[in-house]
């Protein structure tokens, strides 16, 4: 699935988060739903912050590392 997230600013500066959820395979839908907000912000509009995140609905695992294997041996390395 697509989220689209932006902030609006109120006439007073206080500022508003909205998302907007996309189906899985309705990318286009939600480019041409981010590109509107970026319209509407380079119209004046107190639209910031507009950012799309995708997250696969059949993965697996949750992201990141929480078990590693007894040969992982990482070492910060400075110059």
């Amino acid at each position: 699935m697509y989220m689209v997230y932006w902030t609006e600013l109120d006439d007073e500066g206080g500022a508003a988060p909205h998302a907007q959820q996309f189906d899985t395979s309705a990318m286009v839908e939600a480019m041409g739903f981010m590109e509107a907000l970026r319209k509407r912000q380079r119209g004046g509009e107190g639209v910031r912050f507009v950012t799309m995140c995708s997250e696969h609905p059949d993965v697996v695992g949750h992201p990141g590392v929480d078990v590693t294997g007894p040969d992982y041996n990482w070492k910060k390395r400075r110059r």
